[in-house]
């Protein structure tokens, strides 16, 4: 294909607010290159098809549910996005995100559509270790997925992953054979909207936790690395920001996080619009995951100019230097994370060069306009 040449795209995703979040950029890119560009999720509201509109793409409703168990039902809104591909034909179809990715192939491969790519975000809950070991149930659900990725990954022209460890853990421990692979690193961020503002505020350290309110995302360990700090450091401040998601089979229940919530050591702010604004507020951004594919709040972090601190483990060690922008830490351990937040307070100074370091570390690797470029290629099929 020549990228040069108009086209017919689908994106196909789970929600609106990640498609609109997250693939803005690159459908307004597409728009503009006079692609027809059709955005397929799960969830579209009003609100979210006009903004999917103003930004001059078709919005259509799928039937995957991103969070459902149900194999009949997966089955039959696979056959009713092959149905959807044939009505609008389309020179390429890419789909993000795990069951995107494996029924969304599926469907462009029974419609016959001449170029597929997927890009996988980070391989699941399932896929993430815990302190006490894999669950039954998310070793019944891996191995699922597992047979899944067999079935559809071959039928993908180009596969993409954000991090080697991803790669290694799925295409070389199961022996998938695929067309073709590769590693971009991270989604990217727009750097002119988070753009780079350096910390101000030197005398009290403002520690921010950005994310679903999951265990794998180690909202445990910020909440009593959060105690732990503020025996010692009472001036210190911890924000968490994200929502609760019910519908996760692994999520635990708000009366679970409620009681850390009701204390003066953390503040619970909920889902916000304007992350911006919060980023720019803190002077160390922390995420304790278990596992990534390579957290797009990190990359805003890190574009704003914030110290991390973060999980050595898949996908959030693509985003640290440590010692360099911030310190890699052990998963599980808020004794760690603690200790680190302390060095931190005890070193005011470090927090504003780590965030320096951080913010041209995210115009290496993180801007947006580079990322979109790879993924064209890919979908234009211009390998090189």
């Amino acid at each position: 294909m020549n990228a040069n040449i108009v086209k017919t795209i689908c994106l196909v995703g789970n929600f609106s607010s990640t498609m609109i979040n997250f693939r803005k950029e690159l459908i307004i890119e597409l728009v503009a290159n006079g692609h027809r560009v059709y955005c397929l999720v799960a969830d579209f509201d009003q609100q979210g098809i006009a903004k999917i509109e103003s930004w001059g793409a078709k919005p259509i409703r799928h039937a995957l549910d991103a969070k459902g168990l149900n194999p009949i039902k997966d089955l039959k809104a696979t056959f009713d996005l092959a149905k959807i591909f044939r009505q609008i034909n389309p020179d390429v179809v890419m789909s993000f995100f795990v069951k995107p990715v494996i029924f969304g192939s599926v469907a462009a491969k029974l419609a016959g559509i001449s170029r597929i790519v997927g890009m996988i975000e980070g391989l699941g809950n399932s896929f993430a270790n815990l302190p006490n070991g894999i669950s039954r149930k998310a070793i019944v659900i891996q191995k699922i997925q597992i047979w899944l990725y067999r079935l559809s990954l071959p039928l993908l022209d180009a596969i993409v992953f954000l991090n080697p460890d991803d790669k290694r853990e799925l295409l070389e421990k199961q022996k998938i054979k695929v067309k073709f692979s590769c590693v971009i690193g991270g989604i990217g961020v727009d750097l002119n909207t988070f753009k780079h503002t350096p910390v101000t505020n030197s005398d009290k350290q403002v520690f921010l936790f950005v994310g679903r309110l999951l265990r794998e995302k180690g909202i445990f360990e910020f909440l009593e690395a959060a105690k732990i700090v503020k025996q010692s450091h009472a001036n210190a401040e911890f924000i968490v920001v994200g929502g609760f998601d019910d519908k996760n089979p692994f999520a635990p229940k708000s009366d679970d996080l409620k009681e850390y919530f009701k204390s003066d050591i953390v503040r619970y702010v909920g889902e916000v619009i304007n992350i911006t604004d919060w980023l720019k507020g803190c002077s160390v951004f922390v995420l304790p995951s278990y596992r990534e594919g390579v957290p797009r709040s990190t990359q805003e972090a890190m574009a704003i100019g914030r110290a991390v601190i973060t999980t050595d483990v898949p996908g959030c060690r693509e985003t640290v230097q440590d010692g360099v922008n911030g310190f890699l830490v052990p998963p599980f351990s808020a004794e760690a994370l603690a200790e680190k937040m302390i060095f931190l307070i005890k070193n005011p100074n470090l927090v504003r060069s780590m965030g320096e370091i951080s913010r041209r570390m995210a115009e290496q690797k993180f801007d947006i306009d580079i990322v979109n470029e790879k993924l064209c290629t890919l979908m234009f099929n211009e390998e090189k």
